[in-house]
């Protein structure tokens, strides 16, 4: 719209309310950084479906106690055999922990272990305080211990805690480093002071809208949040909103050299941006809600969240910085020259100068020997992707810095079963109750078989079978065994019994997996849960969401390309291209995992998101090669609009991968193995998109093609005039 018909203080009015409405909501959702774990949650139950075996048996559990305590597991060890004085003040430290917040039932008495160098005590702990609890736990026993004892606190409850503290950074840390990474990189590819702050507060206001918008629902109970889920909300509103502000400040800073008005220039910037920025932004929102298709509730909520930030990031890059840079006009660029009549430099024909003219001339003299030479390049990583683990990893190994609950474990572990304090737990039917003790016994895996019964002093009793009945006795005199009935919820009794293997083992897994087969059976199933078990339902779950999901992704993708490109060869070319760019990121993170950070694996969901973040967000940069391509191949001609459309866009698509690349690269300094090896996998994979596989590989391959590259579409039929006389 011409400037002259629109009025002047419409001109002025229009932007101030745009900011005036985006401070208003940055200002509102700024101080919910601090409120975020009001209303989420680590607890990995809550990841799973509905219908995992380990989320039923959580669920009847309240049938069975009141209490939603989760255990933590106290544990004291000498390298030699504790002396009378080390028992002494083992149970002096376990009377004196009664009366700290947070413990929801009387500690266990203190359990020596048969080597007699080491000792535990069970302590119940109330759910919603267990992070405070343990860690006031934890200074309680380190208190004052004599030279050669160590005490720790581990089990669910320390692991729980540990998880959470590796998350304490999210917050502020991760968005510090991320930020100063974005900015520093903005300030090198604009040497303008004033420019990447405009960028930058453009957003940060889109994170705060969107963090605002995110935590009611998640007072709603509408999504799930957690720690992992908001971390990549963080990087990906940042990253992304960075990158759609950089396409339309390249838009901006053409149209200020074409139009004298501010005005103007703003409304061709948008004409020539809100294509591509629309179209990449509804790429990415579109894969990421293929997510809804998830059975784990984790990777179903990171769907919606992740797509509201992604929809506020293309608002703010459309609405918010353009009135900002309508505002400050020219004086965003100073000290660079964007003179009204002044030169495109990229767009000079054949005399064009710099870096990415030149590949694009390089790329028309052997472009075959280009596409097919970075094709074989990137096919040779594929190599690797089998070294990639990726069927799950001990729950000891997803914090990668100091644990103290994976320290306690490994002492735990040597002395008691691996699995004292996280019980295997098995929720049976009445009718089936001898039947499931029986095979429970026999299991060598497994040392004493109980039942939950409200009736027993300790709410235990050892489960036995007596002339094929099920028999429960309580604590008492070994003389006068006491017999009690167990509790029964629904129909339904609690049977535990203990791990010798360590909980997160193979060998642990492959116990519980072989007593559901053997188990398996009969109108009314038994069902195994517990800490194992739940590891098991999860890894299963995120293996079928990937197997199931990444087609899906592909195929919406595919549409959308070809909607916006009005091609079908064109899309099916961009999604080959970047499949193997996501290929080759995978062999080399595999490597990169196995031979220097010497990794112990990767959760099934590693792959799932590395493909829908690298592809929805890889392709944004073929979208905004190819739109620009396709949109000079109309005046132009197809070879010649791919050469202009790379040296138009090679600058501020490099600069979006850096900077997407960096975004995500950020994770890294939260210390969780699942964000570490996301953020190495995403971070190389935009990188290889944005230097090789849209700067080499796909002008190349068009190049070769030439305007078949548009079939059907009519472009593909007719050359242009000036491309007919050439």
């Amino acid at each position: 719209m011409p400037g002259s018909r629109v009025p002047r203080w419409l001109r002025i009015l229009l932007p101030a309310v745009l900011i005036i409405l985006w401070i208003a909501g940055g200002a509102i959702g700024g101080p919910y950084f601090g409120k975020v774990s009001e209303v989420s949650t680590n607890n990995q139950i809550s990841y799973l479906p509905a219908s995992a075996d380990a989320t039923k048996v959580a669920a009847a559990l309240p049938g069975f106690s009141e209490s939603d305590a989760i255990p933590a597991v106290l544990v004291f060890a000498r390298d030699s055999a504790l002396t009378e004085a080390d028992r002494a003040l083992i149970s002096e430290r376990a009377a004196a922990i009664k009366g700290t917040p947070g413990i929801s039932e009387a500690p266990s008495p203190a359990i020596f272990s048969e080597d007699g160098k080491a000792a535990t005590v069970f302590v119940p702990i109330d759910s919603a305080d267990a992070s405070d609890t343990v860690s006031a736990l934890r200074t309680t026993l380190s208190k004052d211990l004599p030279s050669g004892l160590s005490a720790y606190v581990t089990g669910p409850a320390g692991f729980t805690t540990d998880l959470v503290g590796a998350f304490a950074g999210i917050d502020g840390l991760l968005l510090l480093v991320a930020l100063a990474a974005v900015f520093v990189i903005l300030v090198i590819v604009y040497r303008s002071p004033l420019l990447p702050v405009l960028v930058l507060a453009a957003s940060m206001f889109a994170l705060c809208t969107a963090l605002l918008t995110v935590w009611w629902l998640a007072k709603a109970n509408i999504v799930l949040l957690n720690g992992q889920v908001q971390g990549i909300l963080f990087i990906l509103v940042i990253g992304a909103a960075t990158d759609y502000a950089l396409l339309y400040v390249s838009r901006y800073r053409e149209a200020l050299r074409d139009h004298q008005s501010r005005w103007d220039a703003t409304m061709v910037a948008l004409r020539g941006s809100i294509e591509p920025i629309l179209a990449s932004g509804g790429t990415v929102i579109a894969g990421l809600l293929c997510l809804l298709l998830s059975d784990l509730n984790n990777n179903r909520a990171l769907g919606p969240v992740a797509a509201i930030g992604i929809l506020f990031s293309v608002l703010s890059a459309l609405t918010f910085l353009p009135a900002l840079l309508l505002m400050s006009g020219r004086v965003a660029f100073w000290p660079r020259n964007t003179r009204f009549g002044s030169a495109h430099p990229v767009l000079a024909g054949p005399d064009a100068r710099g870096w990415w003219p030149k590949v694009g001339r390089a790329v028309t003299k052997r472009p075959r020997l280009i596409w097919i030479g970075c094709t074989v390049v990137l096919l040779a990583a594929w190599i690797g992707i089998p070294q990639l683990n990726a069927t799950g990893v001990p729950q000891s190994a997803l914090v990668l810095n100091e644990s103290p609950a994976r320290d306690g474990q490994k002492v735990l572990a040597e002395h008691f079963p691996g699995g004292s304090g996280s019980p295997l737990q098995v929720l049976a039917p009445t009718a089936r109750a001898a039947e499931v003790i029986e095979t429970l016994s026999k299991n060598d895996g497994l040392g004493q078989v109980q039942a939950l019964a409200s009736a027993s002093p300790s709410g235990t009793a050892a489960a036995t079978v007596q002339n094929g009945t099920a028999v429960f006795t309580a604590p008492g005199n070994p003389a006068a065994p006491n017999t009690v009935d167990a509790t029964v919820s629904d129909g339904h009794i609690l049977l535990q019994a203990t791990l010798k293997a360590e909980p997160d083992s193979d060998a642990a897994e492959k116990l519980v997996r072989d007593l559901r087969t053997e188990l398996d059976g009969g109108n009314d199933p038994v069902r195994v849960g517990g800490t194992t078990a739940t590891a098991i339902d999860t890894n299963d779950a995120a293996t079928h969401d990937r197997n199931l999901i990444i087609p899906v992704v592909l195929v919406v993708i595919l549409l959308i390309l070809m909607l916006l490109l009005r091609s079908i060869l064109a899309p099916i070319i961009l999604i080959a291209t970047v499949v193997l760019s996501f290929g080759t990121a995978l062999g080399v993170s595999a490597w990169v995992f196995d031979g220097v950070f010497k990794f112990p694996g990767a959760e099934p969901a590693v792959p799932l998101y590395g493909f829908v973040f690298l592809v929805a967000l890889g392709i944004d940069y073929n979208i905004f090669l190819m739109t620009r391509v396709r949109e000079e191949s109309k005046h132009f001609g197809t070879r010649p609009g791919i050469l202009r459309g790379l040296s138009v866009t090679g600058g501020v698509i490099t600069s979006a991968g850096i900077v997407l690349a960096a975004t995500f690269a950020a994770l890294g300094v939260i210390p969780i193995l699942f964000l570490a090896q996301i953020a190495f996998i995403v971070a190389f994979g935009v990188l290889l998109d944005t230097l090789i596989v849209r700067s080499l590989l796909v002008p190349a391959l068009a190049y070769d093609i030439g305007p078949k590259i548009w079939w059907p579409s009519k472009l593909s039929r007719e050359p242009s005039p000036r491309e007919a006389t050439e």
